[in-house]
């Protein structure tokens, strides 16, 4: 349920077009629906401007599915994360309209395309190929947020002169995300040349002394740069959802 939708439940009530019975059956499940194993809170859309996404990991697929039925009647997008290939598959057939990346993990299931809502473009670019699992999870969050999103795939410090052919998006942009790994050094990089927030996201990419990203973590986190704020290690979903809040004008 989204701002919009609730407005034109109580005008179309108001108009005598909608039966107040018939509003009422479409709002009985606010502000939440208990399906026994979860339960489906319809009324973030209203609280935050976009629906509660599900996070797939942990998931049975009949859970998953389950969710997306209660979800899918009173939104227009539904988004599910870190969905493994075999539970997507199941979750397709339930909803064969649903669209599901592999490298990102992600589904999403959109009855209509998001009304734009951003302020101008956000730039998701990765240090390497190994990092771009974590961006296209950012890059996919922000779309169903609303949002024209530019994609960069690996440009990293070790080959510097590939990120300066890109120099316009990262001046030009309004957010920009940067996932990288290893010693986690882009995002500093791309602060540097830009006046706009860059949420970095640290990848658990790389070698023994990486730590799984904590390295890449802590480098990001003592960044010299002004404008770098810093989500959790592979994140994407978080700093998609950042830069479209930022984006539209909410943070």
């Amino acid at each position: 349920m989204t701002k919009e939708t609730l407005k034109e439940i109580l005008r179309q009530v108001a108009a005598g077009t909608l039966a107040p019975e018939e509003a009422e059956d479409q709002l009985c499940h606010l502000p939440f629906q208990d399906l026994g194993f979860a339960c489906v809170d319809h009324h973030r859309g209203l609280r935050k401007g976009f629906p509660e996404v599900v996070f797939g990991q942990g998931k049975t697929a009949e859970q998953v599915i389950g969710i997306m039925e209660a979800m899918a009647g009173q939104k227009d997008t539904v988004l599910v994360t870190r969905l493994s290939p075999e539970k997507a598959a199941a979750v397709a057939e339930a909803f064969p309209d649903a669209a599901y990346d592999p490298l990102a993990r992600m589904l999403v299931l959109q009855r209509e395309a998001p009304r734009p809502a951003g302020r101008g473009v956000i730039g998701v670019i990765c240090a390497g190929t190994s990092d771009m699992p974590v961006a296209r999870e950012a890059a996919i969050t922000a779309r169903a947020m609303g949002n024209d999103v530019r994609e960069v795939n690996d440009v990293g410090v070790s080959g510097i002169h590939r990120l300066f052919a890109h120099s316009e998006l990262i001046r030009t942009a309004k957010v920009l995300v940067v996932a990288a790994g290893m010693e986690g050094a882009l995002p500093s990089v791309v602060a540097g040349m830009c006046g706009c927030p860059v949420v970095a996201v640290p990848t658990s990419v790389g070698y023994g002394t990486s730590l799984g990203g904590l390295t890449a973590l802590l480098a990001m986190l003592n960044s010299c740069a002004s404008n770098v704020c810093v989500v959790n290690i592979d994140n994407g979903f978080g700093a998609g959802y950042v830069a479209a809040m930022i984006n539209r004008g909410d943070a």
